[in-house]
């Protein structure tokens, strides 16, 4: 058990978490590389046009060789990420058939990039959301309606409010995310009051997290969605179309053989595992959770570390129901029910944006998501092994 007042106590600061921007960083992502990678950019940011003409495989291929040397500055390397997996997604999705290669002129300086950060080389929630964003009023919050994308792939307003109303998310998870460790420290000295006040300021946030949800339906469309945003945050594990993976051609480390990687998702987030974590709640051994502590795999190393540090210490959830306080124990089953509701609105989007949509091709299936599950089902006893938790008041 840790105090608050030992130096050894954690703060989020000690994992690259924001007091005021949550899992976001603080300085706003790089909107572009340095001049060497003028080539690279140029094609990037072309990508809503060069994506309607049917050349882009043959244009990535005719890439100057990726000048790893020039990236000095965690930014710019996330900035390369954020092109390179833009590129290796466009590549991948965008003929009639994947192939089979990833040629070595984009899959080289993948690889390098990603193995400094921590990541897979493929496109993952860090790329797609976290580090893809500006501002668009310097005056005003980070929110829906005052941010815009960096990077897309096809563009038009439905693409950029699916993952704009992501990063809203986020900025609304970070007073949840700095309460935890506080929380936690208040149980270790049995300080009740502390602990509710934390709890309180947990509910609050994931309430505002689920307003934030709430808006996704103002500006993207389920058949827009399905049709033009999914088709390409697909990765190539337990994909039906690419059954193999997806050979990296050049990368030395993973001689010639085919990798399987898992497309972006939303559980790719730190959020929700942070919250599962300070809640208690556990879920059943068994595929699910096979599949969510994979998930972590795609966080950024000191995310993942920052969750494994909740689970590790004080129980919270034990301490409440042993409190005999249903001041406590409300706190908690609020914060708790604003979680569910999370995992609510989530299931009936995916239903309602995917799984109901009609398929047309193998590249796009509506029975498996985009980090290659079952989603319906996963998504269900997510929000039923979540609503099982809740404390009896005395």
């Amino acid at each position: 058990m840790y105090s608050s007042n030992s130096p050894k106590s954690p703060h989020v600061g000690h994992f690259g978490i924001s007091q005021t921007f949550g899992f976001l960083p603080e300085i706003q992502p790089l909107k572009s590389l340095p001049y060497h990678f003028d080539a690279w950019e140029l094609l990037a940011q072309g990508l809503p046009k060069r994506l309607a003409g049917d050349s882009i495989r043959k244009e990535i291929e005719s890439l100057p060789e990726f000048p790893l040397d020039q990236i000095i500055t965690c930014r710019e390397r996330e900035r390369a990420m954020v092109l390179l997996s833009y590129l290796g997604h466009a590549y991948v999705w965008s003929g009639k058939q994947p192939p089979t290669v990833l040629p070595a002129v984009l899959a080289k300086p993948w690889y390098q990039v990603a193995k400094d950060l921590g990541r897979p080389p493929v496109l993952s929630y860090a790329s797609y959301c976290l580090n893809n964003w500006q501002v668009l009023d310097a005056s005003r919050e980070i929110e829906a309606g005052n941010i815009a994308l960096i990077q897309n792939f096809f563009g038009g307003l439905d693409e950029e409010w699916f993952v704009l109303i992501h990063v809203d998310i986020e900025k609304r998870a970070a007073p949840a995310m700095d309460a935890i460790f506080r929380a936690q420290s208040a149980v270790s000295q049995n300080c009740g009051d502390e602990v509710l006040s934390n709890l309180n300021v947990i509910g609050a946030s994931i309430r505002e997290m689920n307003e934030t949800l709430l808006k996704m339906t103002n500006f993207c469309d389920p058949y827009i969605y399905y049709h033009r945003v999914r088709p390409y945050i697909h990765g190539w594990k337990n994909h039906p179309d690419m059954p193999e993976g997806l050979i990296y051609e050049g990368v030395e480390e993973y001689g010639g053989q085919p990798q399987q990687f898992r497309g972006e998702t939303g559980a790719q987030s730190s959020i929700v595992p942070a919250l599962d974590a300070l809640l208690g709640v556990e879920h059943e051994p068994g595929l699910l959770k096979d599949y969510l502590m994979e998930m972590r795999v795609y966080m950024p190393p000191a995310f993942q570390k920052f969750i494994t540090e909740i689970e590790n210490g004080p129980d919270l959830r034990r301490y409440v129901g042993a409190s005999h306080d249903n001041r406590l124990i409300d706190a908690y089953n609020f914060a708790l029910h604003e979680l569910e509701t999370f995992r609510s609105k989530h299931l009936e989007y995916a239903a309602t944006y995917i799984f109901k949509q009609a398929q047309t091709n193998e590249k796009n299936p509506h029975a498996v998501g985009t980090g290659g599950t079952p989603f319906m089902p996963y998504l269900k006893k997510h929000r039923d092994e979540t609503r099982q938790h809740t404390l009896n008041e005395n």
